[in-house]
């Protein structure tokens, strides 16, 4: 059977750029999504088998759409592998344009942010638009013509008959996305070597000094390392927080379980999100 696979569309995008290079060889249905959260959600209600979605800027961090869909909503959805794909963002109009000529760039957020210090140096002044996407970006400039650019990627340029005026416009060479593949709860990671686990956990307790660091010693005292840590809103009141870590190993396996069990006993909520290793093999044959 053929793997419906859900991305961040339309074609042209960064999501799709990684998914190219991910399954070269793979006979595949890409099912394109107007959101990160449509992407996650196919999943969740079986119209794909996966999807490959944004996870983590090497510029801008976390993607935080990704991060909200998986707590709160696609709670039956699970990490099953990563990859992280180099991003390189071009400045692309309808037609050739020198900078000066540029009113108006629009493109998805993250990548805006990911481009600020050339918008700020070079393009001072321009109106900055939000886009659903990159991609959807480049096409809407193709439709509108004038002044207007678009941040995306050269790919997207080719599709929709548009010029890249500017190559290599990110803010660091180094720019990498990490992107997750995602599949039903229950799935099984594929591939060999090293394990990275993402989990989210909540509420400490009575709020006290100290309390996220006792939880956090579950892991230090093991010397299980945590790659990442980051804080986002519970959605209930202000100053409930939860907490998303990377953890170095699989959970199953050794002191990275034993500190996740103490976890446990310390947290009202611990939810493993995957247990899944860094640039395998895609989980598509």
């Amino acid at each position: 059977m053929i793997p419906k696979v859900a991305f961040l569309g339309p074609a042209g995008t960064f999501s799709d750029d990684a998914l190219t290079t991910a399954t070269p060889d793979v006979e595949l249905e890409r099912i394109p999504t107007g959101s990160v959260y449509a992407a996650i959600e196919a999943v969740a209600r079986a119209d794909a088998d996966l999807a490959l979605v944004p996870f983590e800027n090497s510029i801008e961090g976390s993607v935080r759409s990704t991060l909200d869909a998986l707590a709160f909503d696609a709670t039956e959805v699970m990490i099953v592998g990563a990859l992280d794909h180099p991003i390189r963002h071009s400045l692309i109009a309808a037609t050739t344009l020198s900078l000066a000529e540029v009113q108006v760039v629009i493109s998805h957020p993250q990548a805006s942010a990911q481009c600020q210090r050339f918008i700020r140096e070079r393009l001072e002044g321009v109106e900055i638009r939000p886009a659903p996407s990159t991609a959807e970006a480049v096409r809407m400039v193709s439709e509108e013509g004038g002044p207007w650019a678009a941040l995306g990627a050269a790919s997207a340029a080719k599709i929709y008959g548009c010029r890249v005026i500017e190559e290599g416009v990110e803010d660091a060479a180094d720019n990498v996305t990490r992107f997750v593949w995602l599949a039903p709860e229950g799935a099984v990671a594929a591939g060999e070597g090293p394990r990275t686990t993402t989990l989210v956990f909540s509420e400490l307790g009575e709020d006290r000094p100290g309390a996220l660091v006792d939880a956090l010693a579950e892991f230090s005292t093991r010397e299980v390392n945590l790659t990442r840590i980051e804080s986002r809103p519970r959605r209930t009141q202000l100053g409930r927080y939860m907490f998303f870590l990377d953890i170095e190993g699989a959970a199953s396996e050794g002191q990275v379980a034993d500190a996740i069990n103490a976890l446990r006993s310390k947290a009202e909520s611990v939810r493993i999100l995957g247990s899944y290793p860094v640039g395998g093999p895609p989980p598509v044959t």
